[in-house]
């Protein structure tokens, strides 16, 4: 799982990166908040961000986020205690607010909760689900397990389910950041396809995807 950590005191920052990345997490840090919307759409699981940072406030940060990503977890941890600041993390879509200082521990908790989102079963159709946990997806009660990459493009199809998908959205999400070819990308598309017989994978000429369901 991918995090991006927004924190401009360089100490923590170290120490929440170190942690998590002992966790076996994978962490983008920054300390500034323009580098973090820069980032915004490089492939993540879970944001951590500050509130008072340099250039653009954790706040317009989580804002951009959720034009971006609609259920994403975003955990705030902030020294704030001003209750316009917490009221504007909460309305403009964070999942949680820690005050800090706090316990690492406390973040890691808070990290595996929201991010349980992912690990229920996820159903698209009366005969096919998928258990993001696992791995596997059931159709008409066969199962099939799917790469990492599979998992990935299946999941972010449906947290956008009738969404129009571009190449580059597929492209950070899924790769995580790097480098894609667009015909790794259509491989990808006819691998997963082939998987869920249905149709629900349509193409929009010359810009990406939209995964149809009812």
């Amino acid at each position: 799982m991918k995090i991006l950590l927004l924190e401009d005191n360089k100490k923590l920052n170290d120490t929440i990166t170190k942690r998590l990345k002992l966790k076996g997490y994978k962490v983008q840090s920054c300390v500034d908040g323009a580098d973090a919307i820069e980032k915004i759409a490089d492939g993540y699981s879970c944001f951590i961000l500050d509130i008072n940072v340099p250039n653009i406030d954790g706040i317009k940060v989580l804002k951009k986020i959720r034009e971006y990503y609609e259920e994403i977890p975003v955990i705030i941890i902030s020294a704030s205690v001003e209750l316009n600041d917490i009221k504007q993390s909460y309305d403009f879509g964070c999942n949680d607010y820690l005050k800090k200082p706090f316990f690492i521990d406390e973040l890691e908790i808070k990290i595996e909760k929201f991010c349980k989102i992912q690990d229920d079963l996820i159903y698209f159709d009366e005969n096919c689900y998928f258990d993001y946990k696992s791995s596997l997806i059931f159709i008409n009660d066969k199962e099939q397990r799917l790469t990492k990459k599979e998992r990935l493009l299946l999941n972010l199809f449906l947290t956008k389910r009738n969404q129009v998908l571009s190449y580059e959205n597929i492209e950070n999400y899924v790769w995580e950041g790097s480098f894609a070819s667009l015909e790794s990308i259509r491989s990808l598309i006819r691998r997963l396809r082939k998987i869920l017989i249905n149709d629900y994978i349509q193409t929009v000429v010359d810009t990406g995807y939209i995964f149809k369901t009812k």
